[in-house]
């Protein structure tokens, strides 16, 4: 099986942002504490389009999209982040939206409230 592996600025560790192995991409947790300049994003709203945002850019990388996405696992700081997160996670995937785990979970960073990993499938892309 041949691997392609992608990456951008601001991967902070020894992994590749995503990698492509056969028919799926498989994306790294994103985290969205910070704004593309580098500002500090606070609120859990904030953080998850930029999570989102930083996966797009993945995907159409690799010549897809949210649509092509069929599981995802978010992990927030706090259990009462949920429906915050969800109101700004829906408005990224259309029917039928992907599996998903939720999980809440300490964080690398104190400011990091939420983060998120994907699995796309890509036959023929």
């Amino acid at each position: 099986m041949t691997k392609k592996y992608f990456s951008a600025p601001g991967a902070q560790g020894p992994y590749s942002l995503a990698v492509r192995a056969g028919d799926y991409l498989y994306i790294s947790g994103q985290i969205g504490h910070t704004d593309i300049e580098g500002k500090p994003l606070a609120g859990v709203e904030a953080q998850t389009k930029r999570c989102l945002e930083k996966m797009a850019e993945l995907l159409k990388e690799a010549g897809a999209s949210f649509d092509d996405v069929v599981k995802t696992t978010v992990f927030l700081k706090s259990q009462e982040d949920f429906a915050k997160m969800n109101s700004v996670y829906t408005t990224f995937f259309s029917a039928p939206k992907p599996a998903r785990s939720t999980v809440i979970a300490g964080m690398v960073f104190p400011e990091i409230v939420v983060e998120i990993e994907a699995v796309a499938y890509l036959p023929g892309v």
